[in-house]
């Protein structure tokens, strides 16, 4: 973690945000960061205030930015950091303005980083993708969008139901003019 610091120094410096795109590593940065480190490297707290998310760059550094419109369904699921740790209200306010209908699924995707890949985790991987992924995802209509913005949700995704899924920047981004 110091050595991030030690990378991170000139942008903490030139008061540039830190835009993270996965959700693991944006709440990593943001809370394990300062809890780990504490007082003793004030860097950290730095770091922390400067890391937002997507959408919250979107909504703090470009309040006026219209996306394009994309008018589709979508299905899928919002990270768990995204729930526990740094909330979805700006990540539901883009996708609205986009076009982007329905809500996300909560629950856990279970792959959970290499946790779904360790011997004797498989079964308990598929279990909680199960619970409420898999299901909203096979239910959904085929031209909805599949939205997941962390790695693991997209890989456990196209393996277990056999949709790619995007992060929202992607599906944003193929549309810009």
């Amino acid at each position: 973690m110091r050595r991030t610091l030690d990378v991170m120094a000139p942008a903490l410096d030139a008061g540039l945000p830190v835009v993270g795109l996965e959700p693991s590593c944006t709440a990593a940065l943001r809370t394990d960061l300062p809890e780990l480190l504490g007082p003793a490297d004030p860097r950290a707290a730095r770091l922390a205030d400067a890391v937002t998310t997507f959408a919250g760059a979107l909504e703090d550094l470009a309040p006026d930015w219209r996306p394009p419109t994309v008018d589709r369904p979508v299905v899928g699921q919002t990270h768990c950091h995204q729930h526990a740790v740094l909330g979805d209200a700006a990540e539901r306010r883009l996708r609205a303005r986009a076009g982007l209908t329905g809500e996300l699924s909560g629950g856990c995707c279970g792959l959970a980083g290499n946790f779904g890949f360790e011997r004797g985790h498989y079964d308990v991987s598929v279990a909680c993708a199960e619970e409420q992924l898999l299901p909203s995802v096979r239910g959904a209509d085929p031209a909805a969008e599949v939205l997941a913005d962390g790695f693991s949700c997209r890989t456990q995704l196209d393996q277990l139901a056999g949709r790619r899924a995007r992060h929202l920047a992607e599906v944003l981004a193929e549309r810009l003019p």
